[in-house]
C-alpha cells in the first residue's frame, strides 16, 4: 500500500462537528449572565446587583479577547470566571466553579446543532479502524466542551481532544496539528484533517503534510480552495470519501 492511506481523522469543532450558525452574542451573554448570577445567589455568594455583575464580566471578557487577538493565544474561561468571582469574595468548590462556567456556556450549547446521523457516521469511521480526534481554537474550558460533546453522544469517539487555551499557541500554528498527530499516533501523511476555515484549518494542515477536507459552509463561501483539498457538505460524506481515497492507495 501507498503511505497515503488514511488511518486517522482530526476534526475542527465549531462549524465542523458543532454548528452554531449566526447568533446575537450579547443576547447569549446576557442569558449566561442571568443563569450564572442566579446560581451564585442560590449558593449565598456575593453576586451584587445583576447589572454590575453583567458589565463586570463582560468588560473582563472583552479585555481577555483583545489580549488574545494581540498575542495569538487563547485564555481559559474557567480561570477568568474564577478570577472575577474571587475578587468579589466568591468561594466555591472546584465542581461548583465548573458548574458556574457551564452556566455561562449553556445558552450557546442550546443553539448548537450536530448532523442527525452523526453517531452513525462516527461509528462507521471507528469500525473502519480509524482513530479520531479534535483540534479546536477555543477559550471555552474542556469541562464545558467535553460535557457538550457528551450530551450530543459523541464524546467517546474522540479520545484525543486538543484545545488551544491549554497551549501557548493556536491554529494556524502548525504545532497544534503536530501535537494532535503525536497523541493520535499516526504519521502526518496518514491523517485527514476536516475543517471549515481555509486559513486556520486547511492551509496549515496541508503545509505539514496532512490530507485535508473542507466542510463547505458560510465561513468559506466564495474563497479559493487550496489544490488537493477535497470538499464535503456533510460529515456523513466522510466514510465513503475515505473508502475511495484508501482504495486508490492499494
Amino acid at each position: 500500500m501507498s503511505n497515503q492511506e488514511i488511518k486517522a481523522v482530526l476534526f475542527d469543532l465549531g462549524e465542523t462537528l458543532l454548528s452554531f450558525g449566526k447568533f446575537r452574542v450579547t443576547r447569549l451573554f446576557r442569558q449566561g449572565a442571568r443563569l450564572s448570577y442566579d446560581y451564585l445567589k442560590s449558593q449565598s455568594q456575593p453576586a451584587g446587583r445583576f447589572a454590575s455583575y453583567f458589565w463586570r464580566n463582560l468588560i473582563h471578557l472583552q479585555i481577555k479577547r483583545w489580549l488574545s487577538a494581540v498575542t495569538h493565544k487563547d485564555f481559559d474561561a474557567l480561570a477568568l470566571v474564577k478570577s472575577v468571582g474571587a475578587r468579589k469574595g466568591v468561594r466555591l468548590t472546584e465542581q461548583q466553579w465548573e458548574h458556574l462556567v457551564w452556566l455561562w456556556y449553556e445558552p450557546l450549547c442550546k443553539i448548537a446543532k450536530v448532523e442527525p446521523n452523526i453517531c452513525e457516521t462516527l461509528s462507521r469511521l471507528k469500525q473502519a479502524g480509524l482513530e479520531l480526534g479534535i483540534v479546536s481554537n477555543t477559550f471555552v474550558n474542556r469541562c464545558c466542551l467535553d460535557r457538550h460533546l457528551e450530551q450530543e453522544g459523541i464524546l467517546d469517539f474522540f479520545p484525543v481532544r486538543i484545545y488551544s487555551y491549554e497551549h501557548k499557541f493556536r491554529k494556524p500554528d502548525v504545532r497544534m496539528f503536530k501535537i494532535a498527530a503525536d497523541k493520535i499516533g499516526k504519521a502526518l501523511e496518514n491523517i485527514l484533517f476536516v475543517g471549515d476555515q481555509i486559513a486556520k484549518d486547511i492551509e496549515p494542515a496541508s503545509r505539514i503534510g496532512m490530507q485535508t477536507v473542507l466542510k463547505v459552509n458560510s465561513t468559506n463561501l466564495g474563497k479559493t480552495i487550496p489544490a488537493g483539498t477535497r470538499t464535503i457538505n456533510h460529515i456523513a460524506e466522510l466514510p465513503s470519501l475515505i473508502e475511495e481515497i484508501n482504495a486508490r492507495t492499494v
